[in-house]
């Protein structure tokens, strides 16, 4: 055993330092001691939360924990479960939305992730993407457009896109759904625990205060909630839904009258050790304002705009769209958009050699409007898309690292106008 776990550490040696602050390129961030000492623990009894007979201690903190998820959101009666990450949380709240509404299209913005697109075509649900504004957030006037058509049955709102970290206006859609009548789901898979920080833009507070009003979220407490992969959670506000999931199996089920996970999820064997990490993590640090879990997201927020306001000021870099949450993107300087992607690449590597792991991502041209770019006007180039820099300041020790990851971002900055 010894000899192989040695050469399993040795192969572990090829990737990227993804528990360190240098490290800001992808959704990555480490679990918290308690959550890896937790799962280690529960992994001796290796329980599956899928029935009670698998899981009686650990379905039991599983809904314990669900509970604090949806109270976090302002829901006073819920019904959900943990789930092997985001795209299969997405699933059954998409699978959920087509048995309320069979026939009806879905929609989702064009910077939604897309495994919504994807999951619709599983479920041979109609999806249709809807336009965006300039900074990245989901048009209201190509939505209303849209849903004139009198075919939509539920409409996916982003609090956190993948590449923007862009928070969709969930007060307007909220204002739509009265006058058109469809249903919202909150992907919040990424950007859904920073309904608890106190540092938010006014439009992004506003939408995360809209909330307790929609009819499904999800989340993914493997991202910012400090878990191990996976641990997604979907969330319904109305508990009837479980009607959907409804089955009687002769051969799994025997020993317990009490309604059971297995009865309200589309997943089968569910790790229940993600449940008693999830549990520990936040009898730990509770999901509450003004708590520790809110500091480290609020930490998080302040790095993206501390690194925002540098690039900003600086003749090198060009920055898209102001971050809501921790993402930022940026640009470098160039003639032509070919001659900017080029030197985004060299950033790219240069900063790798100085131990500053960043991310690349394809923005659409129009996040940069040619006012902000005075360099080249984007209107006059054939290239519907600018290849950019993308840093994901999701650890909150970025923001005490934050001179040392902009000393080598200057550097490499430097670097790429170098012959």
């Amino acid at each position: 055993m010894l000899q192989v776990l040695e050469q399993a550490a040795t192969r572990l040696h090829k990737n990227y330092p993804y528990f360190h602050p240098l490290y800001a390129g992808q959704m990555l961030k480490p679990p918290h001691p308690v959550a890896r000492a937790a799962y280690a623990l529960a992994t001796w009894l290796n329980p599956n939360n899928h029935a009670l007979d698998g899981g009686r201690a650990s379905s039991q903190m599983e809904i314990e924990a669900v509970r604090e998820l949806a109270t976090m959101f302002g829901w006073t009666t819920h019904l959900g479960h943990l789930t092997s990450g985001g795209t299969f949380a997405n699933l059954e709240a998409l699978w959920v939305a087509g048995q309320i509404a069979p026939g009806k299209t879905i929609l989702a913005s064009s910077q939604a992730h897309y495994t919504h697109h994807r999951i619709s075509g599983v479920l041979q649900l109609s999806f249709d993407a809807v336009a965006t504004d300039t900074r990245g957030r989901m048009s209201l006037e190509a939505l209303e457009a849209r849903l004139q058509q009198d075919d939509v049955g539920t409409v996916v709102v982003t609090l956190g896109t993948t590449a923007l970290g862009a928070v969709d206006p969930l007060p307007q859609i909220l204002s739509l759904r009265q006058r058109y009548g469809f249903r919202i789901h909150v992907d919040a898979a990424y950007g859904g625990y920073f309904t608890l920080a106190s540092n938010l833009g006014a439009e992004a507070e506003a939408a995360y205060a809209e909330l307790p009003q929609v009819d499904s979220i999800v989340i993914d407490p493997h991202k910012h909630g400090l878990q191990p992969y996976g641990c997604g959670c979907v969330l319904f506000q109305d508990p009837s839904v479980g009607r959907f999931y409804k089955h009687d199996s002769p051969y799994t089920y025997f020993t317990s009258d009490e309604l059971h996970l297995g009865e309200i999820t589309l997943e089968c064997s569910r790790s229940g050790a993600s449940a008693v990490a999830l549990w520990a993590t936040q009898r730990l640090l509770p999901l509450q304002r003004g708590g520790e879990f809110a500091t480290m997201l609020e930490a998080c927020r302040s790095a993206a705009l501390e690194l925002y306001r540098r690039l900003h000021a600086s003749p090198i870099f060009l920055v898209s769209v102001e971050p809501q949450l921790d993402i930022v993107n940026w640009a470098v300087a160039g003639d032509t958009v070919e001659e900017s992607s080029a030197r985004v690449r060299a950033v790219f590597n240069a900063a790798a050699r100085k131990d500053l792991h960043l991310a690349l991502v394809k923005l659409p041209r129009e996040f940069f409007p040619p006012k902000t770019w005075p360099q080249f006007n984007l209107s006059a180039e054939n290239t519907p898309y600018v290849t950019c820099l993308r840093s994901v300041l999701m650890k909150p020790e970025h923001l005490a690292w934050l001179d040392d990851i902009w000393e080598r971002i200057q550097y490499a900055g430097e670097e790429s106008f170098q012959p």
